[in-house]
Parts: structure tokens; sequence; C-alpha cells
């Protein structure tokens, strides 16, 4: 194989990004979609009145899981992470649009995941009883030396084929599941929390939940913006059992 070039040499991290790069949310969104029930057109007021003294009108919404008032909002989310994130993400389609970069129109950038020691590597039990423990030093040092330089002969061939005039969507077919990717996600209030009640761990979660430590990265930095822009709405999701109504 031909040697990588050297503005292309692969890059290593085990970070995720979440960018919250447009929205129209707040808690008054919930407030004004809820009274038009019984107010009808005069529910437009809410939108201007301080969310602040209906905050157990949203608490009753979701403690009695009345949902779609939840649903009249949108945040789109820019977001760094590998591939094999994205697709558990996928698995969520109600209530969101993806678009992610394509490795037919573009050479995909040697960029890859490597878990730092923090990623707890080994699991214990079995399904459904099972948890992570951090694993010993020289597995930790195993599990980056051979995903580097799995990483490495890679794209490695990646290269060689575009070199050779292989189509990109030919190519790309040698690259692994750690490879970072980025996309913008857009959802409502409701279908986030869906999907934070799935995908991450919360000590007031009533129902508990085992998703995979990167995703629940990712949820976790959305959840972090969403409760700025919601605050109201986060707390009663937290005070009702982190349960989408």
């Amino acid at each position: 194989m031909s040697d990588i070039p050297a503005d292309t040499k692969p890059s290593f991290r085990s970070d995720m990004t979440v960018d919250l790069v447009k929205h129209s949310a707040g808690d008054s969104d919930v407030l004004w979609a809820a009274r038009v029930s019984t107010a009808g057109e005069q529910s437009l007021a809410e939108m201007s009145k301080d969310p602040e003294r209906s905050k157990g009108l949203i608490n009753f919404l979701m403690r009695d899981r009345h949902g779609s008032p939840f649903e009249h909002n949108s945040m789109t989310f820019l977001i760094s992470a590998p591939i094999f994130v994205f697709r558990e993400f996928m698995r969520h389609r109600v209530g969101w649009s993806y678009n992610e970069e394509s490795g037919r129109y573009r050479e995909l950038q040697p960029v890859f995941y490597v878990p730092d020691p923090s990623r707890r590597l080994v699991q214990e039990g079995r399904p459904g009883k099972y948890v992570f423990v951090d694993g010993t030093q020289e597995q930790q040092d195993l599990t980056a030396g051979v995903m580097t330089e799995s990483y490495q002969r890679s794209y490695e061939a990646y290269q060689e084929m575009l070199a050779a005039g292989v189509a990109r969507e030919v190519a790309r077919a040698v690259l692994p599941v750690g490879l970072y990717s980025s996309m913008y996600a857009t959802c409502n209030a409701r279908s986030l929390m869906h999907f934070l009640g799935l995908r991450t761990q919360h000590e007031a979660a009533t129902v508990p939940s085992f998703p995979q430590r990167e995703i629940e990265m990712v949820g976790e930095k959305m959840e972090e913006q969403w409760a700025r822009l919601m605050p109201l709405t986060h707390a009663a999701f937290n005070a009702n059992g982190r349960v989408a109504p």
C-alpha cells in the first residue's frame, strides 16, 4: 500500500460534540398549544406571558401524558460522533429529521474514535443484568493500540483505491464504524424526551435504561442545551420519571 499523504494522516479523539445551530423552542410553546383546547384562538396570548405562572399546567401535561403540546417547537443540532453512534441514533424515527455527510460525494476525513481511560471496557453479567467495569491497564493499552493500527490500515486502503481512480462510494466500504461523521438532527421536545429516556441513565428515571456510553455522551450534551431553552419542561420531565409524554 502507498503511504498516506502527510496532510491526511489519521487523528484520534474520544469526545462527542453537539452544537445547537437553530431553534424555536420555549416553555410558552407548550402552553399555547395546550390551551387551544379550551381557549381557541385566545390561546395565542400565552406566547407573551411568563410561563412560570403556568408551570403547574406543564407538570400536569407531563404527568398525565398529554404529549402533543410538547411537539410545537423545534431544535436543530449539529453533531460530530463516530458512525456507530449515528446508526443507533437513527433508530429514533418519529419526530426526527436527519442529514449526514456523504461518503459518496466527499472524501471522508481520517478522524477516528479511540476511547479514553474513563470509558469502561469490560462487560460483566448477563443481558439485562450486566454492568461495565474499568478493565485493566493492559486492556486499555490493547484497545487503543489495536484500534489505532486498524484505523491506519483501513485509511491506507481507502486512499490507495481513491488514488487508483476508484469511486468514493466504492472505496468507503473499507472504512470502519469508528470513523467520525457529522449530521444535522432536528427534533421537538417530545421526541427528544423519548430519546433521552432510552439513551441516558439518570437517577430520576423510573424506567431503567442501559445505553452505550458513546450515544449517552451525545444525549447528555443535547439535554444540557434543551434544558436552557425549556427549563420548566425539563424540570417536569425529571419530576415525572423521565418518561416521554
